[in-house]
């Protein structure tokens, strides 16, 4: 896991942000943004992804799984970032990179809260450039756009993760000055485990949080 901490200057009030869940699009906070050409000449812009980009969006996860050598789980569909990312209650927020109209990276994310600093923060789940499209600043600006965004909703960091083996990514993950959190360790439930964790789990009353019985 790495993370970036930005600075803190002019915080808005938390209540003017765009947040994930309250049906106001990431459209409404960030437009599209042209970056200027790099040293090949070729121009990019970064935008906010709409319902109509989820099988875009399902296309470069495919590609990204390849690229990490975990194609056997990238199992999701259109449909599935269509609901949930667009849905009654989305759960994360995407920019997607175009050169030309047409895609070539994206950065797909959601917030998360500290506890100890009492603030939100982002979780980055994917970053991904199209390996023709690479050494032209594409990741890094999805990057800084991801870093604007919690700079202007009061963020305290930025984190994800990346493969050991990923030393290109590490390598610019490091010039931008993430760090590694190496003295953690992520643990994962799912499938199976989850289900059975699950049905240990009190009756919970969800529209009365106040409720709570043991099963």
């Amino acid at each position: 896991m790495l993370n970036i901490e930005p600075c803190r200057k002019n915080q808005p009030n938390a209540r003017s942000w765009p947040q994930v869940g309250e049906g106001r699009p990431l459209s409404e906070f960030l437009t599209t943004t042209d970056v200027p050409p790099g040293r090949d000449g070729a121009s990019f812009q970064i935008r906010p992804a709409r319902p109509d980009d989820c099988e875009t969006i399902a296309n470069l996860v495919r590609e990204l799984a390849i690229y990490e050598k975990l194609e056997h789980r990238a199992v999701a569909t259109a449909d599935d970032f269509r609901r949930n990312l667009f849905g009654p209650r989305p759960y994360a927020e995407t920019l997607l990179a175009e050169s030309s109209g047409r895609p070539i990276g994206l950065v797909l994310f959601f917030h998360t809260f500290s506890t100890f600093r009492g603030q939100p923060g982002i979780y980055i789940e994917d970053i991904f450039v199209r390996t023709e499209e690479r050494r032209r600043g594409v990741g890094k600006a999805l990057l800084a756009s991801v870093a604007r965004i919690a700079e202007e909703r009061g963020c305290g960091r930025v984190e994800w993760s990346v493969l050991n083996w990923n030393t290109p990514s590490i390598a610019l993950y490091a010039s931008l000055g993430a760090r590694p959190m190496s003295e953690w360790t992520v643990y994962r439930l799912d499938e199976e485990p989850l289900r059975q964790l699950a049905s240990l789990a009190p009756a919970l009353d969800l529209d009365d949080p106040g409720e709570t019985r043991l099963g």
